[in-house]
């Protein structure tokens, strides 16, 4: 019995220890030929080497300071008067440490005023630049948003927390002179800008929000929800300029709105905003890198959203900034 239980237990041992070996080698596998694809991509010369080029080394590390906020102001003239409306979230403000290798990027963030509970905003975003394309993707929940409504004499503030703003914009670019001209050089530095170069951009972009009171909200502030979403499609034009060790980019892309679906209610009662010719969504990039050395590099880079619906007399004003300073090492 002792000799058949022996027999037993070393022959589960040699189909586990067997298992274990098979198990280590199909992940093996699938990670040689993951870096097989990251290889084969980032190694891939695509582009006009006189004016761009890859990292000697395939591994960044960045430590980044993140700033963001959004103002919204508001206009409605009729018959009653003119009703006013000035807004702005708290600025949020977070700390992130980041790795890239070879193009794949992974960050951590912390907010410490979310941490001491003194703002409990979310904000999530997920950027991909490319030379030929790219995609910008946020999104906002804030409970933060304050500010002041006036009607002729009558002004009345809304305070923190009570009322609720949401936001998701998404935004692609596609760059004509991308042999030559590269974002991720100015905002993930996964190239290199050897020479000056600008492009031609089209693009588009997707939005929509709200804005509502929040259970806290007091009686005397109506029931008041917001609705927009909102298609733009335009173009713009980027550049950067290289001098020395110094990378400065700005770009612009005007999109003008061809979809709108925005509504407003009232306490309960629900009403279409009209639409306005011409209405647009702006988004404007700007970026400055400084390069110690191969290894070393520090810099900024700025974000700006910004839509404009309605007229003259009957306008919502949307702008949302993002901020960014960082610090890296190329290993």
């Amino acid at each position: 019995m002792s000799t058949i239980r022996n027999t037993l237990f070393a022959t589960l041992l040699t189909l586990t220890a067997g298992m274990t070996v098979s198990a280590q080698s199909e992940n093996k596998g699938v990670r040689d030929r993951v870096e097989n694809v990251l290889r084969a991509n980032y190694e891939k010369v695509n582009y006009d080497t006189l004016y761009l080029t890859r990292p000697d080394t395939k591994l960044t590390l960045k430590v980044r300071g993140n700033m963001s906020g959004t103002t919204i102001e508001g206009k409605d003239k009729n018959e009653g008067g003119t009703i006013k409306s000035d807004f702005e979230t708290a600025t949020r403000g977070t700390v992130s440490v980041g790795a890239s290798y070879m193009g794949v990027s992974l960050a951590v963030a912390v907010n410490p005023a979310r941490l001491s509970g003194k703002n409990k905003d979310n904000e999530y975003n997920i950027n991909f630049y490319g030379n030929r394309f790219g995609l910008e993707a946020s999104y906002q929940d804030s409970k933060t948003l304050s500010g002041d409504i006036s009607q002729n004499e009558y002004k009345y503030h809304v305070s923190r927390g009570d009322v609720r703003y949401n936001m998701l914009t998404v935004t692609g670019y596609y760059a004509f002179n991308h042999r030559r001209f590269s974002y991720p050089a100015a905002f993930t530095q996964s190239y290199i800008q050897k020479r000056s170069a600008g492009s031609w951009l089209v693009g588009a972009t997707f939005q929509t929000g709200r804005i509502k009171n929040t259970d806290d909200a007091p009686d005397e502030l109506l029931d008041t929800r917001l609705s927009t979403t909102s298609l733009a499609i335009g173009g713009g034009y980027g550049y950067n300029f290289v001098v020395k060790k110094w990378l400065l980019h700005l770009s612009a892309q005007p999109c003008l709105i061809v979809y709108n679906n925005s509504s407003m209610r009232v306490g309960g009662e629900k009403e279409k905003v009209g639409t306005y010719f011409p209405e647009m969504i702006f988004n404007t990039r700007a970026a400055i890198v400084y390069n110690f050395s191969p290894k070393f590099f520090a810099g900024s880079t700025f974000l700006f959203n910004t839509t404009s619906l309605g007229n003259r007399n009957h306008y919502t004003d949307i702008m949302r900034w993002y901020a960014r300073a960082f610090v890296g090492m190329r290993l």
